[in-house]
């Protein structure tokens, strides 16, 4: 006979964070479920639309377009920042003063807020004042991210890169200290280069950190909103306008409660799906 007593007193200290979650998450997404569903014509009342808003959406060359461009940007900065953080950590040193000045340095982009990164580089790449812009252009390149959208899409990624690099290197930088001396050792008495410990000892060690550095970079490359905004405000034209850009006009500049709610949902889901399919692949090849 079990006489085990269950206590039940740890749900005092859950239901706070419980409360919290329910809050920040659940009533948010619950009142955008609503909107999707309705239409609304002001004095707060609202007609059941069913699914009209998402057939619009899904149907729309302009969320089409907005898809194509987060797509391009994504997986742009994915395959230029991962590879790049993972040389720049290979780089780094393991022991002495110079890992501290290392890491204070990668950790600086960080702790930037997103507005005043892209405030700064819009100063920065002005083809009029900006040492990037007056420097390409004394280059003899036709530079002006505000009027051509090659120049405008540079920008953008060149400051993502800029700024979301270090996450990768601090990753894969923890990932390359945790890996115990031992493998080294015997690489070294086995006669392997440089190469051979990267293919056979490194990478293997860094897989699961280099998941989740995919994982991250992915679900912020796709929901970033702040810096481009500031930078290009989606322009030249329409050239830079992601899809939270776009969601945005059509939510606060357009007031358009019904499709936008609908896009925020599909926008969702997108993200969802496509991090699953990144974080099932990684493993698989892992298991492998």
């Amino acid at each position: 006979m079990n006489n085990k007593t269950i206590n039940h007193a740890a749900w005092i200290f859950v239901l706070p964070v419980v409360a919290l979650v329910a809050f920040n998450a659940i009533i948010p997404l619950m009142t955008v479920v609503n909107y999707s569903v309705q239409e609304t014509f002001g004095d707060n009342t609202f007609f059941w639309a069913g699914v009209i808003w998402f057939e619009e959406v899904l149907h729309s060359s302009r969320f089409h377009d907005a898809l194509l461009r987060q797509l391009a940007f994504t997986f742009t900065i994915l395959a230029i920042e991962v590879p790049l953080g993972v040389a720049i950590a290979l780089a780094m040193p393991r022991k002495g003063a110079w890992v501290s000045v290392c890491l204070v340095t990668m950790a600086l982009p960080l702790l930037i807020p997103w507005n005043v990164v892209g405030a700064m580089w819009n100063i920065f790449a002005l083809p009029d004042i900006g040492l990037l812009g007056r420097g390409l252009n004394a280059l003899g390149f036709d530079y002006n991210f505000t009027r051509q959208p090659g120049d405008a899409w540079f920008t953008l990624i060149l400051m993502d890169v800029w700024h979301w690099t270090s996450l990768v290197v601090l990753l894969a930088y923890a990932g390359l200290v945790s890996i115990p001396d031992a493998y080294y050792q015997a690489a070294k008495i086995d006669g392997a280069g440089s190469f051979a410990i990267f293919r056979f000892i490194q990478l293997p060690k860094l897989k699961r950190v280099l998941t989740i550095a995919v994982l991250l970079r992915f679900m912020d490359s796709f929901m970033i909103y702040t810096e481009p905004f500031v930078l290009t405000g989606g322009g030249p034209g329409n050239s830079t306008t992601l899809l939270s850009i776009d969601l945005v006009k059509i939510a606060l500049g357009q007031f358009d409660l019904g499709p936008a709610a609908a896009m925020s949902l599909i926008y969702f889901l997108i993200i969802l799906l496509l991090s699953w399919v990144f974080y099932t692949l990684m493993m698989r090849s892992e298991a492998q």
